[in-house]
């Protein structure tokens, strides 16, 4: 009931009605995963720089239907988060800006949920320029690979360590690396992860 009320509640504080389209019922059996890669972890400094999405139909992903942005920071990126990503600020200059980025995020995901992996992390920078833009936060749907499949080896190993970590995942799930720390990247093993995780009875 809560989650109820905080939904009209957002949709209360759209500022445009251009976006209502957001707040539609989802399509049925079709998902957004997606990735940002940002100048640091701590959502209120970091800056996004770049978005990369792919859409997941009938338990298929349509590599054919994604979405790869790249986006102009306000300031120098520092060394640290260069050796992550590898985006360098001269790599980003023709970037689109951050506002632009986000509008076609929205128009991209529609009301369909989003999948990620450490999720929150995502939603809460796509959120810091959205908040200020249209009033409003994510009302998408949103799952987590991760916590499925923690759910999923806890069955095996109630009482074990379970190790989270992207690469971990992959490889217990037998699933090919393509490179992580690239948006389109982790977005596209993710959604591997997300497929075969529902089609995983027992891992």
């Amino acid at each position: 009931m809560f989650s109820r009320f905080k939904y009209r509640m957002n949709r209360k504080r759209l500022r445009d009605e251009r976006y209502a389209f957001l707040f539609d019922d989802p399509p049925n059996d079709e998902y957004v995963c997606f990735d940002c890669e940002t100048t640091g972890i701590n959502p209120r400094k970091a800056e996004i720089l770049s978005i990369g999405a792919v859409i997941i139909k009938d338990n298929h992903i349509l590599t054919s239907q994604k979405l790869e942005l790249f986006i102009r920071p306000t300031k120098m990126i520092n060394e640290d988060s260069i050796k992550v990503h590898h985006l360098r600020h001269c790599d980003l200059e023709h970037g689109i800006d951050p506002k632009h980025a986000v509008m076609q995020f929205l128009r991209f995901i529609g009301s369909r949920p989003l999948v990620g992996y450490y999720l929150e992390f995502d939603v809460a920078m796509i959120n810091k320029y959205l908040r200020p833009m249209l009033g409003i936060v994510l009302p998408n749907g949103q799952t987590d690979v991760s916590g499925i499949y923690y759910d999923k080896k806890q069955q095996a190993i109630p009482q074990g360590h379970i190790d989270l970590r992207f690469d971990v995942i992959m490889e217990d799930l037998d699933l090919p690396s393509l490179g992580q720390h690239d948006a389109f990247n982790d977005a596209l093993m993710t959604a591997m992860m997300y497929v075969k995780l529902q089609n995983t009875k027992k891992l």
